[in-house]
């Protein structure tokens, strides 16, 4: 203990200099920082691993013209889920062709 014994308990020593003590204490501010950083991008980025996506199992589309101009079109969309539910989406559009002959 005779060499270590001028260190307080927290292991930084007590400085004089009131620049030296503010570059130092800016050094562990900047490693704080650095570590607050690192767990905050560790944590977004499990996040969006464990979120995944949704995969896609089929689609179809198809459209129809009538002899009026309307365009009917169609779009069935599966998708599986990453806890395994399986979504069916339907969407049906109709278009009225403003160009008459």
């Amino acid at each position: 203990a005779g060499r270590l014994s001028w260190l307080p308990i927290g292991g930084i020593p007590h400085i004089q200099d009131p620049v030296i003590a503010y570059l130092t204490s800016m050094k562990y501010k900047i490693k704080n920082c650095a570590a607050v950083m690192c767990v905050a991008t560790s944590a977004l980025a499990l996040s969006s691993m464990l979120v995944g996506c949704d995969k896609e199992v089929s689609s179809t589309k198809s459209s129809s013209e009538s002899s009026d101009g309307t365009i009917k079109s169609k779009e069935k969309t599966v998708t599986d889920t990453k806890d395994g539910a399986v979504t069916k989406t339907e969407e049906s559009k109709t278009t009225v062709s403003t160009n008459k002959p």
